[in-house]
């Protein structure tokens, strides 16, 4: 009788315990992602990042030596978050004069698109020059678990436009690490390195994280690799957070993410402070390092991309700014400001600063869910959307050495025309064996020396893609088409610039003729490497904590 009572008890626990694993099986997913991480890479603390040493004397007289490469990209910055173009946030006191002064040091592209809405895509045309729909990269990476979790963080009987997660698909996805850029495309740092380059790479990657894919095999000597996504740990006093309740993906990234880096695919370990910050010092270091031969350096910035978190310093400067919100997005958007300024200013006092190319962008537009709602003005719509909001992004580049100052280019520009840009300007060969879809913007901007030829940039048609959502801009004319809900937006953006006047019913020959002109270009494609699970509503013209109806404009983002 002892041992049956006993066992009775034990079934009963085992029936609770299973009970309330059940219970909470959301909250055990919702944290699951951290969880893994601490067990699978524990952090060690900060180190040194020891940086190849350069040669101690130039390897090059400096007539033969090509140009040092660097791009910088911020995440999520939205056009209207730089004074570059006349906006920004100068009247509450963030201006950003490191980054205007790239403009005026040489050009600034007024018309200048990312590769897509969102940063994994953005970045595959940008390392390529290719559309990543020709070798696959469509959706966004995503987690498993975020997956299974977003239906029922997104769950809202008061939103007009249901969220569709296909658990299935979300469950048979490879892990995320697996979720990136095939090993088998080519980026700029590998036609660079057949130049002699040394290549670094320093911030996010999120092009995949095997080691196949990795930056360190896609042509990169060095990688200091952000594993993770807090600029801080989120307790740390050196910190301030703004934590958007009303966003599931916010309060996905709060508990999940960590703050950790490595390098040369080690292990993890802590950056030494404020990861904006600290990857400034680094590109510094290394800048130091490299003096003396050609180098690449892409230093992907995670600012100014959620969780919003700032540092206390730049928070504390900000004192005018009365919403907590905005004050810790302003000063997340001044410490990016400032980095470019390091960077600029490394490069003078290594005496390297006149063949030096160096782009400035963003990855995308900025996003709606962070609810701040003039990030992207005057164009209407965010990251995940197709309207210009989602795809304008601030940039500029210089070479003082070969690039005539104060110019303003008026022309469509890509993502995908910095590789056949950087690889021209280094005397390096674009690969013959695939189609490249960027052009080398050099042929079209004055340069210093009057008698180098310009040519304008020909007309050509831009193109997007994310599943059931696709566009295409050509010769002022632009046209959204969105599977669901089943419509097509018609801009002409040279009278109508922010694209209020949908003219779908009035232009039907225009409307044909684009159309066209999109399925000819996504025929033949290639399949995505990896399924979308989740399909999104996206409003055009509400942030996500203003209230929705159904009769606001709203287009699907498909992971």
């Amino acid at each position: 009788m002892k041992i049956q009572r006993k066992s009775f008890v034990i079934v009963g626990l085992v029936v609770v315990l299973l009970g309330l694993v059940y219970i909470n099986r959301l909250y055990i997913l919702q944290y699951s992602l951290g969880w893994y991480t601490d067990w699978a890479n524990p952090r060690s603390a900060p180190q040194d990042v020891p940086w190849a040493n350069g040669p101690a004397n130039e390897t090059l007289p400096p007539a033969q030596r090509p140009p040092n490469i660097i791009v910088i990209l911020a995440d999520d910055l939205g056009i209207n978050d730089v004074t570059m173009h006349g906006g920004g946030r100068g009247a509450e006191g963030v201006p950003t004069p490191n980054i205007d002064a790239i403009a005026k040091a040489g050009v600034r592209f007024d018309q200048a698109y990312a590769g897509s809405a969102v940063c994994t895509v953005s970045r595959a045309a940008l390392l390529t020059g290719r559309y990543p729909w020709r070798f696959g990269v469509e959706f966004t990476p995503t987690p498993g678990a975020m997956a299974r979790v977003a239906g029922s963080l997104y769950a809202d009987p008061n939103k007009p436009h249901p969220i569709s997660v296909d658990h299935a698909k979300a469950k048979a996805t490879p892990s995320f690490d697996q979720l990136g850029m095939p090993p088998s495309e080519r980026t700029a740092a590998e036609m660079l390195k057949e130049r002699g380059y040394h290549n670094i790479h320093i911030g996010k990657w999120h092009l995949g994280s095997t080691p196949e894919m990795r930056p360190n095999n896609q042509g990169f000597d060095e990688s200091l690799f952000m594993e993770s996504g807090l600029y801080l740990p989120v307790n740390d006093p050196r910190t301030v957070n703004s934590k958007q309740d009303f966003d599931p993906i916010d309060r996905f990234l709060w508990p999940n993410m960590r703050f950790g880096v490595s390098f040369n695919g080690g292990k993890w370990f802590e950056p030494k402070r404020y990861l904006t910050d600290y990857f400034t010092d680094e590109a510094v270091n290394a800048i130091g390092k490299n003096k003396n031969r050609p180098f690449f350096m892409y230093l992907a910035h995670w600012g100014v991309h959620t969780p919003l978190q700032a540092s206390k310093e730049d928070y504390d400067a900000l004192p005018q700014i009365k919403d907590h919100r905005r004050r810790v997005y302003g000063a997340m958007i001044r410490s990016v400001d400032r980095s470019v300024g390091r960077v600029l200013q490394a490069l003078k006092d290594n005496g390297i600063d006149q063949n030096t190319l160096i782009i400035f962008s963003s990855d995308n537009g900025a996003p709606g869910y962070i609810g701040i709602s003039d990030v992207n003005q005057p164009y209407r719509g965010w990251k995940l959307t197709f309207f210009e909001g989602g795809l304008r992004v601030p940039t500029a580049m210089q070479w003082p050495a070969q690039i005539t100052a104060g110019q303003q280019f008026k022309q469509p520009t890509s993502h995908f025309d910095f590789t056949p840009t950087l690889v021209a300007a280094a005397g390096a060969k674009l690969p013959t064996d695939r189609p490249i879809d960027g052009v080398n913007l050099l042929q079209a901007i004055k340069h210093t020396n009057p008698k180098i030829a310009t040519q304008p940039l020909a007309d050509r048609p831009l193109f997007w893609r994310d599943g059931g959502l696709r566009a295409v801009q050509f010769k002022g004319w632009k046209l959204i088409h969105s599977a669901k809900p089943d419509k097509d937006f018609l801009y002409d953006l040279k009278s109508d610039p922010t694209e209020k006047n949908n003219l779908a019913s009035t232009h039907p020959e225009k409307l044909k003729e684009l159309l066209a002109l999109m399925k000819s270009h996504h025929q033949g494609m290639a399949e995505p490497l990896w399924p979308t699970f989740i399909e999104m509503p996206i409003m055009i013209d509400k942030t996500l904590d203003q209230h929705h109806t159904k009769e606001d404009e709203y287009t699907y983002w498909y992971n």
